[in-house]
């Protein structure tokens, strides 16, 4: 298989660390979906990352439907996601929550370091800095149990914690969050994690 994007991207790098912790080996295509567009859109029409091409050709895009596919692939008892119930439903929640700061976040970047700034919108950047700023306090609400298996809720939420760090480091200083700051050392010493360490930020494409 082969995981196209680059670990700057969260969506790119919480694929990549499902990939390693459920045991599937893959190829790391790091083309860029500014300096590689037009390459980029002969694998995803859409010119975005992440997408996985699997051994047989076909191509999977988008983040959620590839890790949909791999806990497919390995089963319920392995899934990141459960399966059913209520346990389902609050993973899902909390997957929401992190995703939605991403892509708050992401706003915000593409206002800072693509817009020219007489174009920029003010109003939109704060905007988008009260919606991150609720996702990080709604997940921080949350219990988190260290002890817990590490699912989908887990990666999703470290990988977006590692981005906003790199992207708007002021919206998570050190300590304003210890229930978010244990999710992120927790996993943050895992092999998939760091061997998934995100180059110097640029602002990535969602997927």
């Amino acid at each position: 298989m082969i995981l196209v994007g680059q670990y700057d991207s969260p969506y790119t790098r919480r694929v990549a660390v499902s990939l390693r912790l459920l045991g599937f080996t893959f190829d790391h295509d790091t083309r860029s979906v500014f300096a590689d567009f037009d390459s980029m859109r002969t694998t995803n029409p859409l010119g975005r990352i992440p997408s996985l091409v699997l051994d047989d050709g076909t191509t999977l895009i988008d983040s959620g439907a590839i890790l949909d596919w791999l806990d497919q692939q390995v089963g319920p008892q392995r899934a990141l996601v459960p399966s059913g119930g209520l346990e389902r439903r609050e993973t899902l929640q909390r997957i929401a929550l992190a995703s939605g700061t991403i892509d708050k976040v992401m706003g915000i970047g593409y206002e800072r370091l693509v817009r020219p700034e007489h174009y920029r919108w003010p109003d939109w950047i704060a905007r988008c800095r009260t919606q991150a700023e609720g996702g990080l306090a709604a997940l921080a609400s949350l219990p988190w149990d260290v002890d817990q298996r590490l699912d989908q809720a887990w990666i999703t939420t470290a990988c977006m914690m590692r981005y906003v760090r790199l992207a708007v480091p002021d919206l998570l200083p050190r300590d304003r969050y210890a229930a978010l700051d244990m999710v992120s050392v927790r996993c943050e010493a895992l092999p998939a994690f760091r061997e998934t360490w995100p180059a110097d930020y640029v602002v990535p494409s969602k997927g």
